[in-house]
């Protein structure tokens, strides 16, 4: 992901004009602690320290449309300020046997609910395989996945993220205002 795709400080999104089906996926995001270069699975979990929320806003128009001609559709998820990243925190605050409890809601209302328990690849799994390819440099940012729920985006939606830290309380990470 290029620099320029990341939305941070809770800034207002701009819904861009080469589209017209735009979806959200809230994401747990990693920040990378340090360098490294083919971490062994033994290691990956020592990689992150912090977590936030993020949505990976997404032009299912423009996607299927590459997807049909055969070719790749970074452009439908690579775009400028397609990345919303929420505030990070602590990892031990929000990490509870393993596990990270986190949702996201639109206009109000809980349109994703997660658990990294559930999540396909673990984290360490996501670090080790990308680091066979990629050298993880401090701070860079992965994001692991979304749950069940992902849909469309207007004009006027406000989303939120929220985790549950380890004392059982919601903590907001993310708001993003759609423009």
């Amino acid at each position: 992901m290029k620099p320029s795709a990341l939305l941070v400080n809770e800034k207002p999104f701009y819904y861009p004009d080469f589209t017209k089906d735009l979806h959200y996926e809230c994401e747990v995001v990693l920040k990378i602690c340090k360098n490294g270069k083919a971490v062994q699975p033994e290691f990956a979990d020592s990689y992150y320290e912090e977590v936030a929320l993020g949505i990976d806003f997404t032009a299912r128009d423009v996607q299927e449309e590459l997807k049909k001609k055969g070719h790749p559709w970074e452009i439908a998820k690579g775009f400028d300020n397609s990345a919303v990243l929420g505030k990070f925190v602590p990892l031990h605050r929000v990490n509870s046997g393993g596990n990270i409890e986190f949702q996201l809601k639109k206009n109000g209302e809980t349109v994703q609910h997660g658990n990294t328990r559930d999540v396909i690849f673990s984290f360490g799994n996501i670090i080790t395989y990308v680091s066979q390819y990629f050298k993880l440099l401090q701070g860079d940012l992965i994001f692991t996945g979304t749950p069940a729920g992902v849909g469309p985006v207007k004009i006027g939606d406000l989303f939120e993220g929220f985790v549950t830290t380890v004392d059982g309380k919601q903590e907001q990470l993310l708001m993003c205002e759609v423009k």
